[in-house]
């Protein structure tokens, strides 16, 4: 491990730190982005969409904390490596913000008229896509934020990752690409051609990464075919 990383055994202070301020700033911006453009906190749609990202984030952080704050650790690196993959970061930065902004014009100005049950089941599924994440969690240690391949790392074969090669993926593409919905906004849709787009081209360079630098990768793409989405990619 690069001695210029947070080596969470040594600075379990600094490492709760982080994540706090991480996670206020986080929340902070999120209801900046649903609740500045929409011009109202009479927003039920955006309450639902933050209590089902938050809570369960709170929970998870919480027991990374206390079990397993290396995994944490990695899950706070933020500067990616590959030239190619900062700009994908630069414009998923741009997605995102794209993406959670319309919702809130589309409150204000009405564009939209979602029905319930629409709403409440694009809810469940970005529920649905973190638990994804968490799984990938729980079955892979060293899934950092950041591409990277560290010492003594294996290939994980186990639970999401018999179904397809990148789950973690899996997961962020029905959590934010179902966001709009959940926000009471079909025009928030159209955004989501560009996450698609930069799922697929962080994978493809994250795939030449791994079959570089992991043993054993290259076998396991041969037994696992799926990219992302089991029978298609």
């Amino acid at each position: 491990m690069n001695s210029s990383r947070l080596d969470s055994s040594n600075h379990p202070a600094k490492l709760v730190r982080t994540v706090l301020v991480r996670i206020v700033l986080f929340i902070a911006a999120l209801g900046a982005m649903l609740f500045l453009p929409a011009g109202t906190f009479d927003y039920w749609q955006a309450w639902a969409y933050l209590a089902i990202l938050i809570i369960p984030m709170i929970f998870v952080l919480t027991y990374l904390i206390g079990r397993d704050p290396e995994l944490l650790e990695r899950r706070m690196r933020m500067r990616e490596k590959e030239t190619e993959q900062k700009l994908i970061i630069k414009l998923s930065i741009l997605f995102f913000v794209i993406a959670l902004l319309i919702p809130g014009f589309d409150k204000r100005f009405g564009w939209s008229s979602v029905p319930l049950e629409v709403i409440v089941t694009a809810d469940v599924i970005v529920l649905a896509g973190y638990m994804v994440f968490v799984l990938v969690l729980r079955e892979n240690r060293y899934a950092s934020r950041i591409v990277e391949v560290e010492r003594k790392q294996k290939v994980v074969t186990t639970g999401p990752y018999a179904v397809v090669r990148h789950p973690m993926y899996s997961g962020a593409l029905l959590m934010w690409g179902f966001s709009p919905l959940a926000l009471g906004s079909y025009w928030g849709m159209i955004p989501n051609v560009l996450l698609v787009v930069l799922i697929v081209a962080r994978i493809r360079n994250e795939e030449k990464i791994l079959n570089r630098q992991l043993e054993g990768y290259s076998e396991y793409t041969q037994k696992v075919r799926y990219r992302l989405v089991p029978g298609i990619w």
